[in-house]
Formats: C-alpha cells, structure tokens, sequence
C-alpha cells in the first residue's frame, strides 16, 4: 500500500468537491454578491490558516510572522500586476521569496525555545511590515496600490481581480490547498515533522534534524501564506498595509486554536471566524477586540482541542463505538534458538574506541574508554548508576550534546566522533533508548516508517514484516500511549532494527519487563546475532544481559575498570566492588534494644506505572531510631520504596502505617536543588512550603546553618550552582532538616562524589541518627550501606530478596547473592549451605 491509497485520495478530493460545489452555488446566483465575496474572502483566509495550523501542528512552531508573508505575497501580485509581470512569475517570486525567508526562520528558530521563536517571528513581521509601509516606489505606503489584471505567460488567459472570476479561483485553490494538506498527512514529510517535534533526540538518532525539519516545515508553511496573499489581492483587487498588522497574527492563532490546529477542517472553521468575527462583532455592538478575546478565551477553557476535534468526539461518542481495549502482549511462538557462539578472532572489527573521554565543564563523565566490537559480536557493559555507560552509549550515537568528546573512535575502519549524530543512522547504527521515546503523535506503524525519508509500498510492507517479526502487528494502527510498557519497549526496538543496523546499541533493554517479555526480547537479540549484526548493550538485570553476550566490559566512575566472559566478570574483585561497595568497618551507630516503636510500616506494597511493576509484595517495618540501608542495583525499586515511604507516592496495592504526628521529609536522587538561588534561600523555601515562618524560621534556620560545616555556613549567600557535588549534597539534607523531620529518607546520597566527600556526607547522617532520628538510606552500594545501618535491605527487581543485620557475616554473604541473583538463588545458597 503506497502513500497515495484509495482512502487517502478519497479523503484529499473532499476539498476539490466540495470546492466545485461551492462555486456551481456561486455562479447560480444564490448566494449575494456581497456574500459571495466574504465567501471568497473566507477562501483566503482558509489557506493561511492552513498555513499557521500545521506549521503549529506538525512542526509546533506557533509563528507571528505569517502576516509578513501574507503581505508579502499580496504586495508581489499587486506590483506585478501594474509591471507587466505574468501570473506565473508573480507566483513563483512570491512563493520562492517566502519560502527562503520561512527557511530562515525556521532554521535560526530551531536554537531557541519556544518564547524565543515567538519573539523572532514578532521582530520580523514588525521589521517587514515597517519596510513594506516605508517603501512608497513599491508598495505605496499608506495610499496602497491597486491589483490590476494578471496574464499567463504559458497561454492560460487572463484574470481580473475584485470579481466572480477572482472568487471562484480564491475557492478553487482553497479546495486544492485541503487537497495536497491531505495528501501530506500520510507522508514521511508529515512523519518526520512530528517526529523532530516530539522528541529530537530521538528524531536524531535516526537520521531526522530538527532544524532541517523546521526549516523546511517554515518554509512550505511560508509559501502557502505568499499564495493566501496573491489571492487576496485577486479577490480585494486593492492592497493596503491594513490587513497585515499585528493584530492579525494574533487573530491567526486564535483561528487556529478555535478550528483545531493540525487539522484541515479547522482551518476551515479558523477561515470562516476572521472573515466573519468583524461582522458578528459589528451585529453585537462590541469591539471586534473584546469578541475575539472572549471566542479565544472560552476556546482555551471548553474547546482547547479545537471546535472540530471536538465535534469528532462528540459524533464518536454519540455512535457509541466501544472503547478500545488496551492490547495485550503476543507471544512469539517458541523457538529452539541458541545464544550464537562469539565470532572468531578473525572477524571483522567493525568498531574501535581508543581513550574516549567525555568531559562537561570540569566533570569527567567517561575516560579512558577502550574497546573493540567484531560483526555478530555482544558486547555487554556494566557497572553502578553513575559509572558512565549511557554517556558511551551518547558518543557512540552522537548524542553527547553539551560534552566534549576526546579519544578516538572508528567504525568499519572510519573516523566516527566528527561524524553528525544524524548521519550515524546512515552508517548503519540504531539504537534504543532506557525508557524508549518513542514518538506519541504517531501510530505503531509511522514511528517505524518516519526512519525513511520517503515512504512507498515496499516500505510499508518491510514495517509492517518488522512487527510482526517483533510482536506488534496487531497494534500497527494504536498510538504509543495506548500500549502496555512491554509493547512499547518492543516499539523501541523496531524502530531501531527498521533499516537492518550493522550495529545496535540497547540502552537498558530488559529493565521494566517481567520474564515472559525479557525472555522473547532475548530472542529476538540472539536473532539478530545470527544475522550478523553486532550489538553494545547496557543493562542492570545482569541474568538475562549475561545470557546474550559474547564479552563484558565493567565501567566505574567513567574507566573500565574489567574485562571478560559473562560467567566470570563478577569474580573480579574491582568489579564486584564497584557494585557493592567496600566493607569496612561499622560506624559508630546509636544502640538498639529491639523494644522501638515502627515509625513507618509498609504490608503488602505494590506499586505499578502504567503497566510497569516497581514493587511486589513488599512488607518493611522501620522502627523509630534505626539506620535502615535499602540496596539494590539501579532499577531494583529503591527510589519508589522510598517515596511510598515517605508519603509523598500511594502504593497502587498494599497499606502504609506511619506512627502518630510522624514528620518525614526525603532527599531525592539528585538532590534537586534551586540552583539559582543562594543556599540560605534554598532553606527558606523548604521551610515556607512546610510552612514554617516568622520567629520559628529564624530559629530553625540558625539551627540548620549549624548542622552545615563551616565552608557552607560561611557562604550562606552563595548560589547553589556554584558548590561542589559533595556540599550540594549537604544543602539537600540541610533543607530537608528545615521541616524538622522525624524520618528522614535519602536517596542516592553518594552519587557522584569523591571518596572523601561520601565519608563527609554519611558521617553527617550519622550525627543526625545520634541526635534521635530515623534514618533511611536508598543507596546502591552494599558495602557503604553495610558500614552506616542497623540493617540493610536487599531489593532485587521490585521484591525483598534478603534482610539483615551486617553483623552478621553470614547475612553479607547471602546479601551479596541476592544483589545480583534475587531471592530464589538465595534460598537455594542457603540450603546447600
């Protein structure tokens, strides 16, 4: 099935009929002279609504500058028209003048936000519309200038403007305008578009350019407002500076919002408001000015879809068609298929890294990274949150942004890093991403086929093959948002095998998926193999990533720290530290005589999202006093169990008892701090939203600037970017401590910082578990968490594998299994033991 099927001619030849229709109806006779010309007029205005709406749609690039267009076009026919210049030349100056503008625009707009887009477009339209009022020889100024007669060069006759002629062909190429708009709308041009819009990243890492895509978007967009105007000089037959102030930008977007952006019946309904809105206004004896706001107002509170999409709801609803029901995941039947044995030493290497180091500012996120990757070869890299892996993961897609990228990196014998992130997907290199962006305005079925810059029928049925192949081709026509998270992790990966990548990153792959659907992406991964393809995975569920890769590479702290086989990786001492930690000896920690009361107490927690399971079954007792260590690998659950804790998330299942006037307060993974303002104004906010003021936040803020060391306590009016890693850290806990809390939740407390300021950090938390409070740290590290806590719980995919005292020999032992193994295999080591 091509772009140009029987449906979508169906659906494009609405507006040429329906066009045809309007003007046998205009040359009967019908309808009023005057009317007829605001139906020509609602004609052209009809086109530059289209104009405005799916620039704003597809592309989300809401524009004030179409009005300098519109002029622009209608000045372009007017002069023409009194120089003897032909109807084609007119049209081509006007549309190839807008269009290179648009081009412009788009491409320097594509840098900035969205505010900074608005404010680019605004100066243009005020800069151009000030020349075109300037220019008297041209445009002639104030006073106008008349539109005279036009001639085909090419033989096509004449046409005369301010007439039935000029109407009926306004009308006509409105009908057209609808035409190719919906020709457009099941193309890669539209795809792409949304794609660049939804998620640029994304966009990039398959070969779509967001400011190519905006320009180009702006410039089609542009050409079609330089057509509205040559046609509005047609039907006026005089053209004045009036109609293109800026108050017609505004009412541009008002007609877009009210109609429904991104839709071709809303451009309709957007023409027939600006033509009419003055009239009715006029009939109700109110500024044109108040009417509109008021039509854009109540448009934006009842209808911010738009009157149109409205009305489709509505006519859906009232047919009753059943609602849909959410898909389930397939299951591809069984195959016998073996993990592919590594390839020989003798394959081709079709990847290299030599001392790749990526550094932001003073931050070194990667260094010293080298390896190598043969055809057919996995490679699987591991190692804690932090250690750099998604970072290589970037440079090898070009996705560094900001970074800067040192070391040398070749594939298939060629220079990689200077090559654009875009043209990477040409080279034969897909990747997914951890919590797969996927693009939510397109169907299953788009968000594989906008990888191709043009879409035909071989294309569609290689998509809808890929689907299948991977389990999605009875959800092909569903939007991502309608799909479980296992399906769309699955979409993910489709779009990344849609062109047969040499080379497939997986970034996380296995994390969120239950067995059933961690075993067939497994699969489909050793099916890939078999085709030769090489893949770089990352992933924290070490049992399915070990059973698929050939060679494992350990990261910490940005270095590769081992290398070796799957089964043998974690003997390394290095390796197996960097996830657990180092033991040490147990700090000095406030005694326990087991009579203390719980301060929180989970039975029973789940907790889901969207279709994801975080937690299962989870039964936690906190008592009042304690350090409670809760250990996991990134993934395991930690940061949900610590927000359920703390109050701020309800579990989806399960209940939570907390101990009567319990106060808790959490440090988020992060920290999370205002980095613009000062450190004493980072504890001011916390203690306003706990709402705390007056005398007693004098007080507790004296108290808190106490607890900080005296580095901190004596740059109170420093902004908070401006401290290092560690003493962020320590303002995160101080402006928690604000609230005065009786529980206080840390999240990652370590991330990111040096070996000395972790032992500043948590000697600081155990000051605070001296002084009476319960302390509950989400940390990776088995070892840190071991050395600080009374006892330490082990989480593994979402479930209690193991809890216990670290005193207990015995228990770190059986804790050190179930980091990585979860409970089964515990219960087993401790049977055989």
């Amino acid at each position: 099935m091509s772009v140009v099927s029987r449906s979508n001619l169906a659906r494009a030849a609405l507006g040429p009929l329906a066009a045809a229709a309007l003007i046998a109806v205009l040359a009967s006779g019908a309808i009023a002279p005057y009317q007829a010309y605001s139906v020509g007029l609602a004609a052209v205005y009809t086109v530059l609504v289209l104009s405005v709406g799916l620039l704003a749609g597809w592309a989300g690039i809401w524009s004030i500058a179409h009005p300098a267009f519109f002029a622009l076009g209608a000045y372009f026919a007017a002069y023409g028209s009194t120089h003897g210049w032909s109807l084609e030349l007119v049209m081509l100056g006007a549309v190839g003048c807008s269009a290179a503008l648009g081009a412009f625009l788009g491409s320097a707009g594509a840098r900035f936000s969205m505010l900074y887009v608005a404010l680019l477009t605004l100066a243009f339209t005020m800069v151009s519309l000030e020349v075109m009022g300037q220019w008297i020889g041209v445009t002639g100024g104030d006073q106008g200038i008349p539109m005279e007669e036009l001639h085909s060069a090419l033989g096509l006759g004449a046409l005369a403007s301010a007439g039935t002629q000029a109407q009926y062909i306004a009308v006509g190429v409105a009908g057209i305008a609808l035409a190719v708009a919906a020709l457009a709308r099941p193309s890669a041009l539209r795809m792409r578009l949304v794609a660049a819009k939804s998620h640029p990243m994304a966009a990039r890492s398959i070969g779509i350019a967001p400011e190519a895509q905006s320009a180009l978007a702006f410039a089609v967009s542009a050409a079609f407002a330089a057509v509205a105007g040559v046609l509005l000089a047609l039907v006026v037959g005089f053209v004045s500076p009036e109609p293109f102030s800026l108050a017609l930008a505004i009412s541009l977007i008002a007609a877009c919002v009210l109609g429904g952006a991104g839709t071709l019946s809303g451009a309709v309904v957007g023409g027939a408001y600006l033509t009419w809105a003055p009239t009715a206004a006029e009939s109700a004896g109110v500024p044109q000015q108040i009417l509109q706001g008021v039509v854009l107002i109540a448009a934006l509170l009842f209808l911010p879809g738009g009157v149109m999409p409205f009305l489709g709801r509505m006519a859906r609803r009232l047919l009753r068609r059943p609602a849909a029901q959410p898909p389930a995941f397939v299951q591809l039947p069984e195959e016998t298929s073996q993990p592919v044995p590594a390839p020989a030493a003798t394959a081709p290497e079709l990847l290299r890294l030599d001392e790749v180091a990526v550094t932001f500012g003073g931050l070194k996120a990667l260094e010293g990274a080298s390896m190598s990757v043969r055809a057919g070869e996995t490679l699987a890299i591991i190692g804690p949150n932090g250690a750099g892996k998604t970072t290589l993961m970037n440079v090898l897609s070009g996705l560094v942004g900001g970074g800067r990228v040192a070391g040398s990196a070749r594939y298939r014998g060629k220079p990689l890093l200077k090559t654009r992130a875009t043209a990477r997907r040409g080279l034969g290199i897909g990747r997914t991403f951890q919590h797969a962006e996927t693009f939510p305005e397109l169907t299953v079925l788009e968000n594989v086929l906008c990888t191709r810059r043009r879409i035909t029928a071989q294309h569609r049925a290689r998509a809808a093959e890929l689907l299948d192949r991977v389990g999605l081709a009875h959800v092909a026509d569903r939007y991502p948002a309608e799909l479980p998270f296992g399906l769309h992790k699955q979409l993910d990966l489709a779009r990344a095998l849609a062109e047969e990548p040499e080379l497939l990153i997986l970034d996380e792959p296995f994390g969120g998926l239950d067995a059933t659907e961690r075993t067939q992406l497994a699969r489909q991964i050793v099916r890939q193999q078999q085709r030769g393809t090489a893949v770089v995975i990352i992933d924290h569920v070490l049992d399915d990533l070990f059973a698929v890769a050939h060679r494992v590479v350990a990261f910490d702290f940005g270095r590769p720290i081992g290398e070796g086989e799957p089964g043998k990786i974690l003997d390394d001492p290095r390796v197996r530290s960097s996830y657990l930690g180092e033991g040490g000896a147990q700090a000095g920690l406030p005694l326990r005589d087991g009579t203390e009361p719980a301060a929180v107490r989970l039975d029973g927690v789940d907790h889901t999202y969207g279709g994801v399971t975080a937690l299962h079954g989870v039964d936690l007792t906190i008592p009042r006093g304690s350090v409670i260590g809760v250990v996991g690998a990134n993934g395991a659950g930690k940061s949900t169990l610590g927000r359920i804790v703390h109050g701020v998330l309800p579990p989806t299942r399960g209940g939570r008892t907390v101990d009567n006037d319990l106060r808790a307060a959490l440090v988020p993974e992060g920290r999370a701090l205002f980095k613009t303002l000062s450190l004493q104004e980072n504890l001011e906010v916390a203690a306003y939203a706990a709402g705390i003021k007056g005398a007693v936040l004098r007080e507790r803020l004296a108290e808190t600037a106490e607890w900080l060391p005296p580095r901190l306590r004596d740059r109170m009016g420093v902004a908070a970017a401006g401290l290092s890693g560690g003493e962020q850290q320590i303002l995160a806990v101080a402006r928690a401590l604000m609230a005065g809390p009786d529980l206080l939740i840390v999240d990652e407390p370590a991330l990111g910082l040096s070996p000395a300021m972790v032992d500043e950090v948590y000697g600081r938390l155990g000051r605070l578990a001296h002084e009476g409070m319960t302390v509950v740290l989400l940390e990776q590290s088995l070892g840190r968490a071991a050395s600080a806590c009374h006892e330490v719980v082990v989480l593994h995919e979402g479930r209690i594998a193991v809890r216990g005292e670290p005193a207990d020999p015995l228990f770190l032992t059986r804790a050190e299994q179930a980091y990585f193994d979860g409970p089964d295999d515990v219960r087993a080591a401790v049977a055989q033991s």
